[in-house]
């Protein structure tokens, strides 16, 4: 039996990934802001007979305060987690500032993520095999981090921050790496174009593209059996990157740069010290 820990677990990739491990015999602690939808995935824990191996924490993990707290929580209720999946996303078209002062997609889709993925090492290694999961998209070529306006205060527009928290996610996985004292594994995935939810508040254009993607996309049961590979069988490299389940190397500076992942997290320490 494994501990597995899911951010976005309340839809798509992680609810698909969250009901297979439950049916594997793992405990499943699935993060989530919805406390509805939280439920919901507690009942159908409880129909697969499951219910006992199944938790929920609500939390809205564009804070940094609520990411804190679920660390803590975490650390406290399950004192070893053999895998943490990071799946937490959501769409804005226009853009938002948290109450922390963060634009909202690069607070929920990259700062959390930074957070979950330190915070949690201490329990990590305490499995046999810890892995990270971050499910993000390695080995599209994207922008590069806006230096002299991480926040998108200028020109904003939804797919250019999710764009950006894509990168942020890569140089997350290479900092985390090149940092890496214990023996847990980061895996950056790429599930390509799934049907799923697509949760997000959309402007009409961007709604008509998305829902074509819907129509387009594969099964979610086919995006998460790579996931579900990884968490049974981690990679043995500090850091590994995935396309729809075919393995890409991790040594390409355009996509990989091993000097933008030192400065982010340097800028990223800087930020939460404030």
């Amino acid at each position: 039996m494994k501990t597995v820990v899911i951010t976005g677990g309340n839809d798509g990739i992680g609810r698909g990934l969250a009901l297979t491990r439950l049916e594997r015999g793992d405990k499943v602690v699935v993060i989530g802001r919805s406390e509805e939808k939280g439920k919901g995935l507690l009942a159908a824990a409880e129909e697969r007979g499951a219910g006992d191996r199944a938790f929920f924490i609500a939390a809205d993990l564009s804070l940094v305060g609520e990411n804190r707290r679920v660390v803590e929580e975490i650390k406290t209720s399950f004192p070893v987690v053999d895998a943490l999946v990071l799946c937490a996303r959501f769409f804005r078209s226009e853009r938002l500032r948290t109450a922390d002062g963060y634009e909202n997609t690069f607070a929920l889709e990259y700062l959390s993520r930074y957070l979950l993925s330190h915070g949690l090492t201490e329990v990590l290694e305490k499995s046999a095999q810890p892995v990270i999961v971050n499910v993000a998209g390695p080995g599209m070529q994207k922008p590069g981090i806006r230096w002299n306006d991480l926040q998108l205060e200028r020109g904003y527009n939804g797919v250019g921050a999710q764009m950006q928290a894509g990168t942020a996610n890569d140089l997350l996985g290479i900092a985390y790496a090149a940092g890496r004292t214990g023996r847990t594994s980061y895996v950056l995935v790429n599930p390509g174009s799934t049907a799923t939810s697509f949760t997000g508040l959309y402007d009409a254009m961007t709604k008509t593209h998305v829902d074509a993607l819907k129509r387009m996309g594969k099964p979610v049961s086919q995006a998460v059996a790579p996931i579900d590979a990884v968490i049974d069988g981690p990679p043995a490299e500090p850091l590994s990157a995935f396309v729809e389940g075919r393995r890409i190397g991790v040594d390409h500076p355009a996509l990989f740069d091993k000097e933008a992942a030192a400065r982010l997290a340097a800028v990223t320490e800087e930020l939460l010290a404030r």
